[in-house]
């Protein structure tokens, strides 16, 4: 498989009240098939950063292209490719869980065929199949996790971006969305992720950056990174060298 740059940071940076960085002069490249790790301490500029790609929040400095679309000017092309879910995953609860996930089926135009094949094996993988016909309001948060994973794979997209998605999983369901990104690796998806969970990040991931007080201290294979030591030393080791 050829490699393709799914995703392109350049020198973005977001500056909120008071003139402080958020983010300050980020840049980063994500290819075709990454398993990328955005790393950092609570506060450190991943979300913020995260949102940008998105297009959940709006910057004036520096330059984000997915799969060649500015983020900017194309919006709309590069949503069409991306799958984004959040830390807190927002959805319309008054709906079962297969109204949701028909809804945004819709919303990419994914035929009758090919959206009942997906929802069938992504449910039956984390085991919510039965609960499908519930109203979203009734789920527990994992639930609602694993409802909003579904929503985002349904349409295979090229870019998958996603905000501490481990948290409120259940072990099994863990391993699950683990095995899932592999898999869309492996058909060419580039995934992007942030974590604080080292051990997670070191398992999973080909590609790591690592970012303090809104700037990118460290990035690269995870074998430059580390080599021969954890990731949490090499975390560590980045960290109080700033």
């Amino acid at each position: 498989m050829s490699e393709n740059k799914i995703l392109e940071i350049k020198n973005y940076s977001k500056a909120y009240s008071e003139g402080k960085k958020a983010a300050d002069d980020v840049s980063l490249d994500v290819m075709s098939g990454d398993i990328y790790g955005f790393i950092g301490h609570n506060g450190a500029g991943k979300s913020t950063t995260i949102r940008a790609v998105v297009g959940v929040l709006d910057f004036t400095e520096g330059e984000i292209f997915i799969d060649g679309h500015s983020v900017k000017t194309e919006p709309i092309e590069c949503k069409k490719v991306t799958a984004y879910i959040p830390d807190n995953p927002d959805l319309y609860e008054n709906l079962t869980g297969i109204q949701y996930l028909n809804f945004i089926a819709d919303v990419f135009g994914i035929s009758a065929e090919d959206r009942e094949k997906k929802i069938k094996k992504y449910a039956d993988a984390f085991e919510i199949t039965d609960s499908l016909g519930d109203a979203i309001s009734s789920y527990s948060h994992g639930m609602k996790q694993k409802v909003a994973i579904i929503s985002a794979l349904i349409h295979q997209p090229k870019l998958l971006v996603l905000d501490e998605p481990f948290v409120g999983l259940d072990p099994k369901a863990t391993f699950t969305l683990k095995e899932i990104m592999h898999d869309m690796c492996e058909q060419g998806t580039a995934i992007f992720f942030s974590t604080h969970v080292l051990d997670v990040a070191e398992k999973l991931c080909n590609k790591v950056a690592i970012i303090k007080k809104g700037k990118i201290i460290a990035k690269g294979t995870m074998d430059e990174l580390t080599e021969g030591h954890s990731l949490e030393e090499a975390f560590l080791e980045a960290d109080n060298e700033e």
